[in-house]
């Protein structure tokens, strides 16, 4: 059985520990640690666990363990600020907390695959999931000069795609083995172990640049995914930021949707922990609403029954129940604000903290009528991920509980930018419509409403604010015909019990508010 997590592959058989191609070098009781850590990943290893397994028992100091803890994680590049891997619970012991893939076949891909002269290895095609080389861009300008802006355009698309949760990246030394070279991408996809390949070029004109990306199936060959965009000559660093952020986001959509078609050919029985968060979280996506967050959640708590330790699942859990809690539309708002502080506090436990968690975190403390609080959960989570789009809707989201709706306008269109064919592009603009609402631009709020309900149909709190808007403009028929609709969605929605489920006491946001629930009652939404 070999392990493999991020670049590196652990064999125990063989004791080696490899980063991509090359091998690690490590002392014998590092390794012995980090394959007891591995193997028993699914728990806290205490102390005492580790020096019965490693030292067989005998009396060691803690300086000593310490000293071979540091020794492993310095092996996998494990330190300082970006601890991820390895946790530590203080008092209670140690956890290896990384995505792990269990492989009994793979080889590890050579880092010298263009001396192969084509003539690759046979391997097997069980790559893991979500797994992707992104190969090197080509440079299409005929100018030289560029070749350090496109490559660096590689090494930052790969680091943002290695951020997403549960994702398994090739590493650009790896990739650039391929640079210049035509090579068919199942044979790529055979000889690194991969599902996916993403391959892409840049074309540099004076006043603009052109990006072409292809996403294919290392298995098939076939192509998944083309996107073409143009982008004004700006400052080299923000060009690269905006490219590889745009990309980073489209492979994260689809790459879900791709491996959600596999999950389609597989027996339910056949399905494990992150088989079912794929999909749930692909649920959530496809039907936003809250009927779609009840049924993606129930996804997640069978993916829970198989693996509690699924932080992505955990943050399904949060974000689901959220949904349904903060669109005024909960049955039992209390347990659920519960049971997402309890997944919230479980996911704390288990990594440290990501900007995503951050980012649920946020809408947490809204249900807890903190928006401060919020606020700087935002700030916290764009620090560490600046690019991320959903840290940018959910900030402008969170100002407008702060009486703040003018600046949401700026946070959305952030996102737009960076992600604009996104699944949830429908509530960007329930959130653009709700700020112009909260400001009594009326004539903004009715147009971007109406785009959110025409993107999003099953939707159903923005039929409520747009019957609002429409209302307040003594569009009356039409205002009644967004209630009905939403109404038709959902039965339960009461003006009233958004009155005591309000999540801000900014006085500013409740005289705005006020003024909505007029527009409410105008249309016929029931108190």
């Amino acid at each position: 059985m070999r392990y493999l997590f991020e670049n590196y592959t652990f064999d125990p058989d063989r004791r080696e520990l490899r980063r991509d191609a090359e091998i690690v070098p490590i002392t014998p009781q590092a390794f012995d640690l980090l394959d007891y850590l591995i193997r028993n990943r699914e728990r806290v290893v205490s102390k005492d666990d580790l020096i019965r397994a490693i030292w067989n028992g005998r009396a060691v100091s803690d300086a000593a363990l310490t000293t071979r803890l540091n020794a492993a994680r310095d092996a996998i590049g494990d330190t300082g600020e970006k601890r991820h891997l390895i946790k530590t619970l203080p008092r209670k012991g140690f956890r290896f907390v990384g995505t792990v893939f269990e492989d009994q076949q793979r080889a590890v891909g050579s880092a010298n695959l263009a001396t192969h002269g084509g003539e690759f290895g046979k391997m097997p095609s069980s790559a893991p999931r979500l797994s992707i080389v992104v190969l090197p861009f080509a440079n299409l300008s005929g100018d030289k000069q560029q070749d350090d802006f496109v490559d660096a355009i590689t090494e930052n698309l790969t680091t943002d795609i290695s951020r997403l949760p549960d994702y398994f990246v090739i590493s650009c030394k790896t990739a650039f083995a391929f640079k210049g070279k035509i090579v068919d991408a199942r044979q790529i996809g055979r000889e690194l172990g991969v599902r996916y390949v993403l391959e892409g070029s840049v074309q540099s004109g004076t006043d603009r640049l052109r990006v072409n990306a292809q996403l294919i199936d290392a298995e098939s060959g076939a192509h998944l995914w083309a996107e073409r965009f143009d982008k004004p000559r700006a400052a080299p660093l923000d060009m690269q930021d905006e490219i590889t952020a745009r990309l980073a986001r489209a492979m994260d959509i689809q790459l879900m949707a791709a491996e959600t078609r596999r999950l389609e050919c597989k027996e339910p029985k056949e399905l494990d922990g992150v088989d079912l968060a794929l999909r749930g979280w692909m649920v959530f996506f496809q039907k936003v609403s809250v009927a779609g967050a009840r049924e993606a959640r129930s996804i997640f708590e069978e993916a829970l029954r198989i693996d509690k330790t699924n932080v992505d699942v955990l943050m399904g859990l949060v974000e689901t129940h959220l949904w349904e809690v903060n669109a005024y539309m909960s049955q039992a708002r209390a347990e659920q604000v519960r049971l997402a502080e309890a997944a919230m506090s479980q996911a704390s436990e288990l990594t440290p903290l990501t900007a995503r968690m951050h980012f649920c975190r946020a809408a947490l403390l809204v249900a807890l009528r903190a928006p401060e609080g919020a606020l700087r959960e935002i700030e916290l989570a764009m620090s560490l991920d600046p690019d991320l789009p959903y840290v940018h809707v959910r900030a402008g989201w969170v100002k407008i509980f702060l009486g703040r709706g003018e600046e949401a306008e700026g946070h959305v269109t952030t996102a737009m930018r960076l992600s604009p064919r996104d699944p949830m592009l429908g509530t960007w603009y329930a959130v653009l419509g709700l700020a112009d609402l909260h400001l009594g631009r009326l004539d903004k709020a009715v147009d971007r409403l109406r785009k959110a309900v025409d993107i999003a149909p099953k939707n159903e709190l923005p039929y409520f604010h747009l019957a609002a808007a429409l209302a307040l403009q003594d569009s009356k028929s039409e205002a009644v015909q967004a209630s009905e609709v939403g109404r038709r969605l959902a039965p339960i929605f009461r003006i009233g019990k958004c009155r005591v489920e309000v999540q801000s006491d900014n006085p500013v946001f409740l005289r705005q508010r006020n003024r909505i629930y007029e527009g409410m009652e105008r249309a016929g939404v029931p108190d």
